[in-house]
């Protein structure tokens, strides 16, 4: 196949390791040729100028910025960016927020390269790819409400183990009014106790440790 042809790819992943098995990946088709590998969010934003490559793989954390902040930055230069986001993460927030950045396709790092090259092909030709259990994942809170920012913060400091009073304290507000938003964070997560509730919370994206 001429290399014209070929569909070029970028991608962003700060593990070495994964960076060369993709690379090994991508390079083994004939229909596909990696033109750089970024490990960082500036680099990935550089590169991408650099060579507009047809499609980018996007490591959801990268160690000096969200990937998907970087989906956005890039986007906003060039909308027409193709991007699937590639993660060992399933959580139904972070889902949400990369597809919303503009994210044509989400991937899991545990996935048989085989399905990986067959969504680099769809994405490259215009169409969109969530695999079957991400998309489970989304559906089955679809309906659920959304926690706040401020709950957000609230759940961040209980993971970091704060007590209510400290968490008042940190966010200038009273330690009753803590104790609300820790109700609505239970009942919007459906957990029983405070540690349930940061496990749900890491699990499904809110926040991290």
């Amino acid at each position: 196949m001429s290399e014209q042809a070929q569909i070029r790819v970028l991608s962003v992943d700060d593990h070495p390791l994964l960076r060369e098995g993709i690379a090994a990946i991508i390079n083994s088709q004939s229909d596909m040729q990696l033109v750089a590998a970024a490990a960082n969010a500036q680099e990935a934003i550089q590169l991408f100028r650099k060579h507009q490559p047809d499609v980018t793989l996007m490591d959801l954390r990268l160690p000096d910025m969200s990937g998907i902040d970087t989906v956005v930055a890039i986007r906003k230069e060039f909308p027409q960016a193709r991007i699937i986001m590639l993660t060992t993460f399933e959580g139904d927030v972070e889902i949400q927020s990369a597809l919303e950045a503009g994210a044509r396709g989400y991937m899991l790092k545990s996935m048989p390269p085989k399905e990986l090259v067959e969504v680099i092909r769809l994405v490259h030709a215009g169409k969109k790819r969530i695999p079957t259990q991400v998309a489970t994942q989304l559906a089955e809170h679809m309906s659920d409400e959304a926690l706040t920012p401020r709950e957000i913060e609230v759940l961040r400091h209980i993971a970091e183990g704060n007590r209510n009073r400290d968490i008042g304290e940190k966010l200038f507000i009273t330690e009753e009014t803590v104790k609300v938003h820790i109700k609505h964070i239970m009942d919007k997560l459906g957990a029983s106790d405070r540690t349930q509730a940061v496990a749900i919370g890491i699990r499904r994206g809110f926040i991290r440790l």
